[in-house]
């Protein structure tokens, strides 16, 4: 109703930056706010208002959406919420905690990995869909 979001959205696109580089101030905010909110509800309340500006400076939907699927799922396992490491620890309840938050470690480098490919690289995510017609 208000048209914030598209407001901003038309700011961001005549700001003399980049594309690129807005998503990854994006990225970093998704990242961040993982470390404190459920993936679920930092999705919830940011997609409105970053997703005019995604279509604005001309990226892909789906590729977008994958994105934040990846650094949402880096924010369940990081601390200091990291939901999915409290759910191993009920699972696994003789496990130390710092031995479990130890272990997401190789899976974090893996998605770090996964989402600067997927950024270098929309093709990787966008191949299969190119092929559905409408």
């Amino acid at each position: 109703i208000s048209n914030i979001p598209y407001a901003l959205a038309e700011w961001v696109g005549n700001l003399p930056i980049p594309p690129m580089a807005v998503m990854g101030v994006m990225i970093c905010i998704y990242f961040l706010g993982g470390f404190f909110m459920d993936s679920m509800a930092l999705i919830v309340v940011t997609i409105p208002i970053f997703f005019p500006v995604v279509l604005r400076l001309g990226f892909d939907p789906i590729w977008f959406g994958v994105i934040i699927v990846l650094v949402g799922e880096m924010g369940v396992i990081t601390p200091p919420v990291g939901v999915n490491v409290f759910v191993i620890k009920g699972i696994a309840p003789d496990v130390p905690l710092d031995k479990i938050f130890r272990g997401i470690f190789p899976f974090l480098g893996a998605l770090i990995l996964l989402t600067v490919l997927v950024t270098l690289f929309p093709q990787i995510v966008t191949f299969l869909p190119s092929f559905i017609t409408y």
